[in-house]
Protein backbone atom coordinates (compact mmCIF):
# COMPACT_ATOMS: atom_id res chain seq x y z
CA UNK A 1 0.00 0.00 0.00
CA UNK A 2 1.52 3.25 -1.07
CA UNK A 3 2.03 5.96 1.50
CA UNK A 4 -0.27 8.39 -0.27
CA UNK A 5 -2.71 5.48 -0.07
CA UNK A 6 -2.14 5.10 3.65
CA UNK A 7 -5.86 5.00 4.29
CA UNK A 8 -6.78 2.38 1.75
CA UNK A 9 -9.18 -0.58 1.57
CA UNK A 10 -11.34 -0.34 4.64
CA UNK A 11 -14.83 0.25 5.91
CA UNK A 12 -14.08 3.62 7.36
CA UNK A 13 -12.56 6.23 5.13
CA UNK A 14 -14.05 7.43 1.89
CA UNK A 15 -11.61 8.81 -0.66
CA UNK A 16 -12.27 12.03 -2.48
CA UNK A 17 -12.75 9.97 -5.62
CA UNK A 18 -15.97 8.35 -6.69
CA UNK A 19 -15.04 4.71 -6.68
CA UNK A 20 -11.53 4.03 -5.53
CA UNK A 21 -9.42 4.07 -2.47
CA UNK A 22 -7.41 6.69 -1.33
CA UNK A 23 -6.63 4.87 -3.34
CA UNK A 24 -6.23 6.53 2.26
CA UNK A 25 5.47 8.22 -5.51
CA UNK A 26 24.12 15.24 -12.92
CA UNK A 27 23.61 16.48 -15.94
CA UNK A 28 25.99 19.51 -16.15
CA UNK A 29 24.15 20.74 -19.22
CA UNK A 30 21.00 21.11 -17.13
CA UNK A 31 22.59 22.75 -14.11
CA UNK A 32 21.62 26.21 -15.25
CA UNK A 33 17.98 25.21 -15.70
CA UNK A 34 17.33 22.90 -12.78
CA UNK A 35 17.53 22.95 -9.03
CA UNK A 36 17.48 19.97 -6.72
CA UNK A 37 15.62 19.36 -3.48
CA UNK A 38 17.69 17.57 -0.90
CA UNK A 39 16.23 14.97 1.39
CA UNK A 40 14.07 16.63 4.01
CA UNK A 41 14.66 13.78 6.44
CA UNK A 42 17.25 14.72 9.01
CA UNK A 43 19.98 12.06 9.05
CA UNK A 44 20.03 11.61 12.82
CA UNK A 45 16.28 11.16 12.98
CA UNK A 46 16.32 8.58 10.21
CA UNK A 47 19.27 6.66 11.65
CA UNK A 48 17.46 6.47 14.95
CA UNK A 49 14.54 4.81 13.18
CA UNK A 50 16.48 2.19 11.25
CA UNK A 51 20.21 2.65 10.62
CA UNK A 52 20.35 -0.42 8.36
CA UNK A 53 17.86 1.13 5.96
CA UNK A 54 19.59 4.50 5.57
CA UNK A 55 19.55 4.23 1.77
CA UNK A 56 19.53 7.10 -0.69
CA UNK A 57 17.41 6.36 -3.73
CA UNK A 58 14.74 9.06 -4.08
CA UNK A 59 15.82 12.10 -6.08
CA UNK A 60 13.89 15.26 -6.87
CA UNK A 61 14.91 17.97 -9.31
CA UNK A 62 12.95 21.12 -10.13
CA UNK A 63 13.37 22.52 -13.62
CA UNK A 64 13.56 26.28 -14.09
CA UNK A 65 9.95 26.42 -15.30
CA UNK A 66 8.67 24.69 -12.15
CA UNK A 67 8.24 21.09 -13.32
CA UNK A 68 9.36 18.65 -10.65
CA UNK A 69 11.18 15.48 -11.70
CA UNK A 70 11.48 12.64 -9.21
CA UNK A 71 12.83 9.12 -9.52
CA UNK A 72 13.80 5.96 -7.67
CA UNK A 73 16.24 3.78 -9.56
CA UNK A 74 15.21 0.49 -7.96
CA UNK A 75 15.85 -2.85 -9.70
CA UNK A 76 13.16 -4.69 -11.62
CA UNK A 77 12.26 -6.22 -14.97
CA UNK A 78 10.33 -3.11 -16.01
CA UNK A 79 10.68 0.62 -15.64
CA UNK A 80 7.74 2.93 -15.05
CA UNK A 81 7.11 6.58 -15.73
CA UNK A 82 4.18 8.88 -15.11
CA UNK A 83 3.10 12.50 -15.39
CA UNK A 84 0.93 13.81 -12.53
CA UNK A 85 -0.96 17.07 -12.79
CA UNK A 86 -2.43 19.10 -9.97
CA UNK A 87 -5.84 19.28 -11.62
CA UNK A 88 -9.16 17.48 -11.37
CA UNK A 89 -12.80 17.95 -10.52
CA UNK A 90 -12.22 19.97 -7.34
CA UNK A 91 -10.89 22.82 -9.48
CA UNK A 92 -13.87 22.95 -11.81
CA UNK A 93 -16.36 25.80 -11.86
CA UNK A 94 -20.09 25.60 -12.70
CA UNK A 95 -19.06 26.43 -16.27
CA UNK A 96 -16.38 23.71 -16.54
CA UNK A 97 -18.05 21.05 -14.39
CA UNK A 98 -17.32 17.62 -15.84
CA UNK A 99 -14.39 18.66 -18.02
CA UNK A 100 -11.84 16.52 -16.14
CA UNK A 101 -13.88 13.42 -16.94
CA UNK A 102 -13.81 14.24 -20.66
CA UNK A 103 -10.09 15.14 -20.57
CA UNK A 104 -9.36 11.68 -19.19
CA UNK A 105 -11.48 9.99 -21.83
CA UNK A 106 -9.82 11.98 -24.63
CA UNK A 107 -6.30 10.89 -23.68
CA UNK A 108 -4.23 9.04 -26.30
CA UNK A 109 -6.36 10.26 -29.20
CA UNK A 110 -5.09 12.37 -32.07
CA UNK A 111 -2.44 15.06 -31.50
CA UNK A 112 -0.76 17.67 -33.66
CA UNK A 113 2.03 15.17 -34.30
CA UNK A 114 0.18 11.84 -34.45
CA UNK A 115 -3.10 10.66 -35.89
CA UNK A 116 -5.27 8.36 -33.81
CA UNK A 117 -4.07 5.41 -35.89
CA UNK A 118 -0.42 6.34 -35.41
CA UNK A 119 -0.98 6.79 -31.66
CA UNK A 120 -2.57 3.36 -31.30
CA UNK A 121 0.15 1.71 -33.39
CA UNK A 122 2.92 3.24 -31.28
CA UNK A 123 1.24 2.31 -28.01
CA UNK A 124 0.73 -1.26 -29.15
CA UNK A 125 4.37 -1.52 -30.20
CA UNK A 126 5.48 -0.44 -26.75
CA UNK A 127 3.42 -3.07 -24.96
CA UNK A 128 3.35 -2.65 -21.21
CA UNK A 129 0.59 -1.06 -19.18
CA UNK A 130 -0.36 2.45 -20.34
CA UNK A 131 -3.22 4.36 -18.75
CA UNK A 132 -4.67 7.69 -17.78
CA UNK A 133 -7.02 8.55 -14.92
CA UNK A 134 -8.65 11.56 -13.34
CA UNK A 135 -9.69 12.05 -9.74
CA UNK A 136 -10.79 14.98 -7.62
CA UNK A 137 -7.27 16.35 -7.18
CA UNK A 138 -5.09 14.65 -9.80
CA UNK A 139 -5.00 13.84 -13.49
CA UNK A 140 -2.36 11.24 -14.27
CA UNK A 141 -0.79 9.54 -17.27
CA UNK A 142 1.46 6.60 -16.46
CA UNK A 143 2.92 3.37 -17.79
CA UNK A 144 5.17 0.43 -16.99
CA UNK A 145 7.37 -0.57 -19.94
CA UNK A 146 10.84 -1.82 -20.82
CA UNK A 147 13.63 0.54 -19.78
CA UNK A 148 14.87 1.11 -23.33
CA UNK A 149 11.47 2.46 -24.35
CA UNK A 150 11.33 5.27 -21.79
CA UNK A 151 12.30 8.02 -24.29
CA UNK A 152 9.59 6.93 -26.73
CA UNK A 153 6.98 6.76 -24.01
CA UNK A 154 7.74 10.15 -22.49
CA UNK A 155 7.65 11.62 -26.00
CA UNK A 156 4.12 10.21 -26.39
CA UNK A 157 2.99 11.40 -22.96
CA UNK A 158 4.29 14.91 -23.67
CA UNK A 159 2.50 14.93 -27.00
CA UNK A 160 -0.77 13.76 -25.43
CA UNK A 161 -0.55 16.37 -22.66
CA UNK A 162 0.70 19.33 -24.68
CA UNK A 163 -0.66 18.86 -28.19
CA UNK A 164 -4.07 17.15 -28.18
CA UNK A 165 -6.26 17.94 -31.18
CA UNK A 166 -9.58 17.40 -29.36
CA UNK A 167 -11.76 17.45 -32.45
CA UNK A 168 -15.53 17.80 -32.49
CA UNK A 169 -15.82 14.18 -33.65
CA UNK A 170 -13.74 12.93 -30.71
CA UNK A 171 -15.80 14.92 -28.22
CA UNK A 172 -19.10 13.63 -29.62
CA UNK A 173 -17.84 10.06 -29.45
CA UNK A 174 -16.81 10.45 -25.81
CA UNK A 175 -20.08 12.18 -24.93
CA UNK A 176 -21.96 9.14 -26.16
CA UNK A 177 -19.65 6.80 -24.29
CA UNK A 178 -20.06 8.84 -21.12
CA UNK A 179 -23.87 8.57 -21.30
CA UNK A 180 -23.59 4.78 -21.33
CA UNK A 181 -20.96 4.85 -18.59
CA UNK A 182 -23.16 7.00 -16.34
CA UNK A 183 -26.16 4.73 -16.81
CA UNK A 184 -24.05 1.71 -15.84
CA UNK A 185 -22.60 3.38 -12.75
CA UNK A 186 -26.04 4.41 -11.51
CA UNK A 187 -26.90 0.71 -11.34
CA UNK A 188 -23.96 0.01 -9.01
CA UNK A 189 -24.43 1.42 -5.49
CA UNK A 190 -20.81 0.74 -4.52
CA UNK A 191 -19.72 3.10 -7.32
CA UNK A 192 -22.32 5.85 -7.33
CA UNK A 193 -22.94 6.25 -3.59
CA UNK A 194 -19.39 7.37 -2.66
CA UNK A 195 -19.71 9.96 -5.44
CA UNK A 196 -23.05 11.17 -4.08
CA UNK A 197 -21.61 11.13 -0.57
CA UNK A 198 -19.03 13.73 -1.58
CA UNK A 199 -21.65 15.81 -3.38
CA UNK A 200 -23.67 15.98 -0.16
CA UNK A 201 -20.69 16.37 2.19
CA UNK A 202 -19.14 19.29 0.27
CA UNK A 203 -22.25 20.88 -1.18
CA UNK A 204 -21.49 23.11 -4.17
CA UNK A 205 -17.73 23.32 -3.63
CA UNK A 206 -14.38 21.65 -4.38
CA UNK A 207 -14.53 18.00 -3.24
CA UNK A 208 -18.29 18.04 -3.81
CA UNK A 209 -17.88 18.65 -7.53
CA UNK A 210 -18.84 15.47 -9.42
CA UNK A 211 -15.96 13.40 -10.73
CA UNK A 212 -18.18 12.14 -13.54
CA UNK A 213 -19.55 14.66 -16.00
CA UNK A 214 -23.28 15.12 -15.26
CA UNK A 215 -25.43 14.08 -18.21
CA UNK A 216 -26.98 17.54 -18.25
CA UNK A 217 -23.53 19.07 -18.84
CA UNK A 218 -22.33 16.74 -21.58
CA UNK A 219 -23.83 18.85 -24.37
CA UNK A 220 -21.84 21.85 -23.09
CA UNK A 221 -18.51 20.02 -23.43
CA UNK A 222 -17.04 21.63 -26.53
CA UNK A 223 -13.48 21.27 -27.86
CA UNK A 224 -12.90 24.95 -27.07
CA UNK A 225 -13.98 24.58 -23.43
CA UNK A 226 -11.83 21.48 -22.93
CA UNK A 227 -8.78 23.16 -24.47
CA UNK A 228 -9.34 26.21 -22.27
CA UNK A 229 -9.40 24.00 -19.16
CA UNK A 230 -6.19 22.25 -20.19
CA UNK A 231 -4.45 25.56 -20.93
CA UNK A 232 -5.50 26.86 -17.52
CA UNK A 233 -4.47 23.91 -15.37
CA UNK A 234 -1.75 22.07 -17.30
CA UNK A 235 0.95 24.49 -16.18
CA UNK A 236 4.55 23.48 -15.47
CA UNK A 237 4.45 24.29 -11.75
CA UNK A 238 1.50 21.90 -11.41
CA UNK A 239 3.32 18.99 -13.11
CA UNK A 240 5.35 16.16 -11.56
CA UNK A 241 7.21 13.68 -13.76
CA UNK A 242 8.01 10.52 -11.79
CA UNK A 243 9.99 7.43 -12.76
CA UNK A 244 10.90 4.13 -11.13
CA UNK A 245 13.67 1.87 -12.32
CA UNK A 246 15.65 4.49 -14.28
CA UNK A 247 18.67 6.76 -13.62
CA UNK A 248 17.64 10.18 -12.36
CA UNK A 249 19.89 12.14 -14.68
CA UNK A 250 18.37 10.45 -17.70
CA UNK A 251 14.81 11.23 -16.58
CA UNK A 252 15.72 14.86 -15.93
CA UNK A 253 17.27 15.13 -19.40
CA UNK A 254 14.21 13.56 -21.06
CA UNK A 255 11.84 15.80 -19.14
CA UNK A 256 13.89 18.83 -20.12
CA UNK A 257 13.74 17.69 -23.74
CA UNK A 258 9.98 17.15 -23.89
CA UNK A 259 8.67 19.64 -21.30
CA UNK A 260 11.49 22.11 -20.75
CA UNK A 261 10.20 24.68 -23.24
CA UNK A 262 6.88 25.08 -21.42
CA UNK A 263 6.98 28.72 -20.30
CA UNK A 264 6.93 29.50 -16.62
CA UNK A 265 3.59 30.84 -15.44
CA UNK A 266 3.58 34.57 -14.63
CA UNK A 267 2.25 33.86 -11.13
CA UNK A 268 4.73 31.03 -10.48
CA UNK A 269 6.16 30.88 -6.97
CA UNK A 270 8.52 28.41 -5.36
CA UNK A 271 6.76 25.26 -4.21
CA UNK A 272 5.89 25.32 -0.53
CA UNK A 273 4.64 22.36 1.44
CA UNK A 274 3.52 21.48 4.94
CA UNK A 275 5.78 19.18 6.90
CA UNK A 276 3.81 18.57 10.09
CA UNK A 277 2.90 15.08 8.94
CA UNK A 278 6.36 13.91 10.05
CA UNK A 279 7.57 16.54 12.43
CA UNK A 280 11.20 15.86 11.46
CA UNK A 281 10.99 17.33 7.99
CA UNK A 282 12.72 20.50 6.92
CA UNK A 283 12.71 20.78 3.13
CA UNK A 284 15.42 22.92 1.59
CA UNK A 285 16.32 23.81 -1.97
CA UNK A 286 19.76 23.95 -3.55
CA UNK A 287 21.20 24.68 -6.96
CA UNK A 288 23.95 22.09 -6.64
CA UNK A 289 24.02 18.55 -7.97
CA UNK A 290 20.97 16.36 -7.26
CA UNK A 291 20.83 14.94 -3.77
CA UNK A 292 18.84 12.00 -2.52
CA UNK A 293 16.09 11.02 -0.13
CA UNK A 294 16.71 8.64 2.74
CA UNK A 295 14.30 5.80 2.08
CA UNK A 296 14.19 2.07 1.50
CA UNK A 297 14.43 0.24 -1.81
CA UNK A 298 11.09 -1.51 -1.53
CA UNK A 299 9.14 0.97 -0.90
CA UNK A 300 0.82 25.92 -17.80
CA UNK A 301 0.95 29.14 -18.86
CA UNK A 302 -0.03 26.78 -21.61
CA UNK A 303 0.23 23.14 -22.55
CA UNK A 304 0.98 24.29 -26.07
CA UNK A 305 4.23 25.52 -27.57
CA UNK A 306 5.18 29.12 -27.06
CA UNK A 307 3.74 29.98 -30.43
CA UNK A 308 0.22 28.95 -29.41
CA UNK A 309 -2.57 31.48 -29.62
CA UNK A 310 -4.65 29.73 -26.95
CA UNK A 311 -4.29 31.63 -23.70
CA UNK A 312 -4.89 30.22 -20.21
CA UNK A 313 -7.64 31.65 -18.07
CA UNK A 314 -6.37 33.24 -14.83
CA UNK A 315 -6.84 30.88 -11.90
CA UNK A 316 -9.24 32.55 -9.50
CA UNK A 317 -10.38 29.58 -7.42
CA UNK A 318 -7.33 27.29 -7.34
CA UNK A 319 -6.70 28.03 -3.67
CA UNK A 320 -10.29 27.57 -2.53
CA UNK A 321 -10.48 25.48 0.63
CA UNK A 322 -12.73 22.46 0.85
CA UNK A 323 -15.73 23.44 2.95
CA UNK A 324 -17.42 20.45 4.57
CA UNK A 325 -21.17 21.04 4.89
CA UNK A 326 -22.65 17.66 5.79
CA UNK A 327 -26.21 16.81 4.84
CA UNK A 328 -28.59 13.98 3.94
CA UNK A 329 -29.75 12.26 0.77
CA UNK A 330 -32.30 9.43 0.61
CA UNK A 331 -32.82 7.60 -2.70
CA UNK A 332 -35.85 5.32 -2.73
CA UNK A 333 -35.15 2.54 -5.23
CA UNK A 334 -37.42 -0.46 -4.54
CA UNK A 335 -35.84 -2.61 -7.25
CA UNK A 336 -32.58 -2.99 -5.32
CA UNK A 337 -32.32 -6.20 -3.26
CA UNK A 338 -30.39 -4.46 -0.47
CA UNK A 339 -30.53 -1.22 1.45
CA UNK A 340 -27.26 0.71 1.39
CA UNK A 341 -26.46 3.28 4.07
CA UNK A 342 -23.41 5.55 4.28
CA UNK A 343 -22.67 7.71 7.31
CA UNK A 344 -19.58 9.93 7.14
CA UNK A 345 -17.94 12.79 8.99
CA UNK A 346 -15.18 15.17 8.07
CA UNK A 347 -11.85 13.44 8.46
CA UNK A 348 -8.29 14.70 8.42
CA UNK A 349 -6.20 16.15 5.57
CA UNK A 350 -3.13 14.31 4.37
CA UNK A 351 -0.76 16.67 6.20
CA UNK A 352 -2.31 16.16 9.65
CA UNK A 353 0.06 14.33 12.05
CA UNK A 354 -2.92 12.35 13.39
CA UNK A 355 -3.36 10.68 10.00
CA UNK A 356 -1.49 7.58 11.22
CA UNK A 357 -3.86 7.10 14.14
CA UNK A 358 -6.82 7.58 11.80
CA UNK A 359 -5.40 5.00 9.37
CA UNK A 360 -5.06 2.55 12.25
CA UNK A 361 -8.64 3.26 13.29
CA UNK A 362 -9.69 2.50 9.74
CA UNK A 363 -8.18 -0.96 9.94
CA UNK A 364 -9.85 -1.52 13.31
CA UNK A 365 -13.24 -0.77 11.83
CA UNK A 366 -12.95 -3.44 9.19
CA UNK A 367 -10.32 -3.21 6.51
CA UNK A 368 -10.50 -5.37 3.42
CA UNK A 369 -12.04 -4.95 0.00
CA UNK A 370 -15.60 -5.80 0.98
CA UNK A 371 -16.17 -2.29 2.25
CA UNK A 372 -16.05 1.09 0.62
CA UNK A 373 -12.56 2.47 0.78
CA UNK A 374 -10.61 5.68 0.66
CA UNK A 375 -8.26 8.19 2.15
CA UNK A 376 -7.66 11.84 2.87
CA UNK A 377 -7.46 14.74 0.49
CA UNK A 378 -5.03 17.63 0.61
CA UNK A 379 -7.11 19.77 2.95
CA UNK A 380 -10.04 17.57 3.95
CA UNK A 381 -11.47 14.08 3.63
CA UNK A 382 -14.31 11.83 4.73
CA UNK A 383 -14.30 9.21 7.46
CA UNK A 384 -17.32 6.96 7.55
CA UNK A 385 -18.99 3.58 7.73
CA UNK A 386 -20.91 1.87 4.96
CA UNK A 387 -23.45 -0.89 5.59
CA UNK A 388 -25.69 -2.98 3.35
CA UNK A 389 -28.56 -5.14 4.57
CA UNK A 390 -31.71 -6.89 3.48
CA UNK A 391 -34.75 -4.57 3.75
CA UNK A 392 -36.15 -6.56 6.69
CA UNK A 393 -33.21 -5.32 8.78
CA UNK A 394 -33.69 -1.64 7.92
CA UNK A 395 -34.91 -0.92 11.42
CA UNK A 396 -31.53 -1.88 12.91
CA UNK A 397 -28.86 -0.76 10.43
CA UNK A 398 -28.61 2.87 11.58
CA UNK A 399 -28.12 1.81 15.20
CA UNK A 400 -25.41 -0.67 14.20
CA UNK A 401 -23.46 2.04 12.36
CA UNK A 402 -23.86 4.59 15.16
CA UNK A 403 -22.80 2.07 17.81
CA UNK A 404 -19.56 1.33 15.95
CA UNK A 405 -18.74 5.03 15.86
CA UNK A 406 -19.63 5.45 19.50
CA UNK A 407 -17.60 2.46 20.71
CA UNK A 408 -14.32 3.59 19.17
CA UNK A 409 -14.84 7.12 20.52
CA UNK A 410 -15.69 6.02 24.07
CA UNK A 411 -13.35 4.75 26.78
CA UNK A 412 -14.28 1.78 28.91
CA UNK A 413 -15.97 -1.54 28.35
CA UNK A 414 -16.65 -1.27 24.61
CA UNK A 415 -13.50 0.61 23.73
CA UNK A 416 -10.52 -0.66 21.73
CA UNK A 417 -8.14 -3.03 23.53
CA UNK A 418 -4.35 -3.08 23.35
CA UNK A 419 -4.47 -6.42 21.52
CA UNK A 420 -6.85 -5.02 18.88
CA UNK A 421 -4.66 -1.96 18.45
CA UNK A 422 -1.47 -3.99 17.91
CA UNK A 423 -3.22 -6.27 15.43
CA UNK A 424 -4.47 -3.27 13.44
CA UNK A 425 -1.04 -1.63 13.39
CA UNK A 426 0.58 -4.84 12.12
CA UNK A 427 -2.04 -5.19 9.41
CA UNK A 428 -1.56 -1.59 8.32
CA UNK A 429 2.23 -1.88 8.14
CA UNK A 430 2.18 -5.20 6.26
CA UNK A 431 -0.33 -3.79 3.75
CA UNK A 432 1.85 -0.74 3.25
CA UNK A 433 5.00 -2.76 2.59
CA UNK A 434 3.44 -5.43 0.40
CA UNK A 435 1.68 -2.96 -1.88
CA UNK A 436 4.88 -1.02 -2.46
CA UNK A 437 6.39 -4.11 -4.08
CA UNK A 438 4.29 -3.32 -7.16
CA UNK A 439 6.16 -1.16 -9.66
CA UNK A 440 3.05 0.81 -10.62
CA UNK A 441 2.08 1.40 -7.00
CA UNK A 442 5.62 2.55 -6.26
CA UNK A 443 5.45 4.95 -9.20
CA UNK A 444 2.07 6.46 -8.35
CA UNK A 445 3.05 6.74 -4.70
CA UNK A 446 6.23 8.59 -5.62
CA UNK A 447 4.57 10.97 -8.07
CA UNK A 448 1.62 11.84 -5.89
CA UNK A 449 3.67 12.23 -2.71
CA UNK A 450 5.93 14.73 -4.43
CA UNK A 451 2.86 16.42 -5.88
CA UNK A 452 1.17 16.77 -2.47
CA UNK A 453 4.05 16.99 0.01
CA UNK A 454 6.91 18.13 -2.17
CA UNK A 455 8.99 15.20 -0.91
CA UNK A 456 8.84 11.43 -0.45
CA UNK A 457 7.99 10.23 3.05
CA UNK A 458 10.19 7.16 3.72
CA UNK A 459 8.15 4.05 4.39
CA UNK A 460 10.20 3.25 7.49
CA UNK A 461 9.24 6.64 8.91
CA UNK A 462 5.60 5.85 8.29
CA UNK A 463 5.94 2.45 9.93
CA UNK A 464 7.58 4.06 12.94
CA UNK A 465 4.73 6.56 13.18
CA UNK A 466 2.25 3.70 13.05
CA UNK A 467 4.11 1.83 15.80
CA UNK A 468 3.96 4.93 17.98
CA UNK A 469 0.16 5.11 17.92
CA UNK A 470 -1.21 4.46 21.42
CA UNK A 471 -4.68 3.74 22.75
CA UNK A 472 -4.76 7.31 24.04
CA UNK A 473 -3.95 8.61 20.54
CA UNK A 474 -6.61 6.42 19.01
CA UNK A 475 -9.29 7.55 21.45
CA UNK A 476 -8.34 11.22 21.08
CA UNK A 477 -8.45 11.09 17.27
CA UNK A 478 -11.66 9.05 17.25
CA UNK A 479 -13.34 11.60 19.50
CA UNK A 480 -12.02 14.41 17.36
CA UNK A 481 -13.59 12.93 14.22
CA UNK A 482 -16.67 11.13 15.51
CA UNK A 483 -17.82 13.98 17.74
CA UNK A 484 -17.52 16.48 14.88
CA UNK A 485 -14.56 18.36 16.38
CA UNK A 486 -12.34 18.41 13.28
CA UNK A 487 -11.37 21.94 12.31
CA UNK A 488 -9.72 22.02 8.90
CA UNK A 489 -8.88 25.06 6.81
CA UNK A 490 -12.32 25.02 5.21
CA UNK A 491 -14.09 25.45 8.60
CA UNK A 492 -16.54 22.58 8.21
CA UNK A 493 -19.82 22.24 10.06
CA UNK A 494 -19.04 18.99 11.90
CA UNK A 495 -22.47 17.61 10.98
CA UNK A 496 -22.80 14.01 9.75
CA UNK A 497 -23.27 13.20 6.08
CA UNK A 498 -25.90 10.54 5.36
CA UNK A 499 -26.71 8.84 2.05
CA UNK A 500 -29.08 5.89 1.72
CA UNK A 501 -30.35 4.00 -1.31
CA UNK A 502 -32.71 1.07 -1.83
CA UNK A 503 -35.95 -0.03 -0.20
CA UNK A 504 -36.05 2.57 2.56
CA UNK A 505 -39.29 1.51 4.24
CA UNK A 506 -38.78 1.10 8.01
CA UNK A 507 -35.34 2.72 7.83
CA UNK A 508 -34.90 4.86 10.92
CA UNK A 509 -34.24 8.58 10.71
CA UNK A 510 -30.46 8.18 10.52
CA UNK A 511 -29.85 11.80 11.49
CA UNK A 512 -31.81 11.38 14.73
CA UNK A 513 -29.97 8.14 15.48
CA UNK A 514 -26.66 10.00 15.06
CA UNK A 515 -27.84 12.71 17.44
CA UNK A 516 -28.80 10.08 20.00
CA UNK A 517 -25.29 8.59 19.91
CA UNK A 518 -23.60 12.02 19.75
CA UNK A 519 -22.21 11.36 16.26
CA UNK A 520 -21.08 14.65 14.77
CA UNK A 521 -22.16 18.05 15.98
CA UNK A 522 -25.83 18.20 16.80
CA UNK A 523 -28.10 20.93 15.52
CA UNK A 524 -30.16 20.55 18.67
CA UNK A 525 -29.62 22.89 21.60
CA UNK A 526 -27.85 21.08 24.44
CA UNK A 527 -28.49 22.48 27.88
CA UNK A 528 -25.57 22.86 30.24
CA UNK A 529 -25.83 20.68 33.31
Amino acid sequence: MASHQLLRASTSIFRNTATAAFKLLKNPALSRRASTTTSPIQTDALNALNPAQNNSITKITTLSNGIRVTSENTPGHFSAIGVYLDAGSRYETPRTMGVSHLVDRLAFKGTKNRTIEQMQTELESLGGNIMSASSRETIMYQSAIFYQDLPRLLDILADVIRNPLITQEEVIEQQQTAIYELSEIWQKPDMILPELLHTVAYKDNTLGNPMLCPESKLAEMTPELIKEYIATWYRPERIVVAAAGAPHGEIVALTEKFFGDMPKSPDFNAHTFKSSVLGVLNPTKHTSKPSLYKTITTAATSFLSQGSTLQPVPISHGGQKSHYTGGTLYLEQPTLPHTHVYVALEGLPIHDPDIYALATLQILLGGGGSFSAGGPGKDSGLFGIFASCRPEYNHAVADVIAQQFDHVASPGRYGVTEEELNRAKNQLMSSLLMNLESRMVQLEDLGRQVQVHGFKVPVEVMCQKIREVTLEDLLRVAQRVVRGQVVNEGKGTGLPTIVAQGQLKNLQDVKKVCERYDIGKSTKLKWLR
